[in-house]
Formats: C-alpha cells, structure tokens, sequence
C-alpha cells in the first residue's frame, strides 16, 4: 500500500471517527432535553431520584 493510499484510508477513519462522535452528542443532547422535560412535568421523580443518588453516595 502506498503513502497516498494509507493516509487516504487514515483520513477515512477519523472522518467515521468525527460522525461517530457527532452522532453520541447528538443523541446525549436529546437524552438531556428528555429528561429536563421528564423533571418539569413530574418533580417528585426528580427528588426520588436525588435522594437515591444521596443513599448511595452516603454508603
């Protein structure tokens, strides 16, 4: 394989890398958005969910 073909191919890879990536963000951003939107509409399942982080960072 020559130089031109490897850096082509490395070029390649970091390109899917770069999609990747932008793709985990993306959906890390709506994962966020729902789950803002989930604590507005129910509190309570926000408070519950504190408190058992609390247990566990206490024990």
């Amino acid at each position: 394989m020559g130089m031109k073909d490897q850096f082509q191919e490395k070029t390649e890879q970091f390109q899917q890398q770069a999609k990747q990536r932008a793709q985990q963000g993306k959906e890390q951003m709506q994962n966020r958005g729902r789950r803002q939107e989930e604590e507005r509409e129910n509190p309570q399942r926000r408070r519950e969910s504190e408190e058992r982080f609390d247990q566990d960072y206490d024990a």
